[in-house]
């Protein structure tokens, strides 16, 4: 039998191969806040009481995908995200489970944004 234990948060660790520009990718471009206790090669940023840990050259792997899902405008994130010049590899899509859309971060990670449904437009197969 499993002994009981409560898990108090799960976060991403991001291999980054510059670290001021995840910084700024995470922090200007998504609202994210860094980490007080942050090193140069080693951080966190965090954002909604949610976080990805970001580590220059080190740990994580290359092309990790997260999910982010969210309580807010697609199209209007959207719109931001392609006039701040965000790489969009997946332009807002309106799935079953989601309206999705898929960005990439400096390093080629992608980020799977999502919020509910549109059920008032046909949802794509997926």
């Amino acid at each position: 039998m499993i002994p009981p234990f409560k898990i108090e948060n799960v976060n991403p660790i991001l291999n980054v191969a510059d670290m001021k520009a995840s910084l700024h990718f995470y922090i200007n471009l998504l609202g994210y806040r860094a980490a007080d206790w942050g090193m140069d090669s080693f951080t966190s940023v965090e954002r909604d009481n949610c976080s990805i840990y970001l580590c220059e050259n080190g740990q994580g792997a290359k092309g990790v995908w997260i999910w982010m899902g969210f309580d807010g405008d697609m199209n209007a994130l959207r719109d931001y995200l392609y006039q701040n010049g965000v790489r969009i590899i997946m332009e807002p899509t309106n799935f079953s489970w989601a309206m999705e859309m898929h960005i990439e971060d400096p390093d080629g990670h992608v980020i799977r944004l999502g919020t509910e449904p549109d059920s008032s437009k046909p949802f794509v197969n997926g």
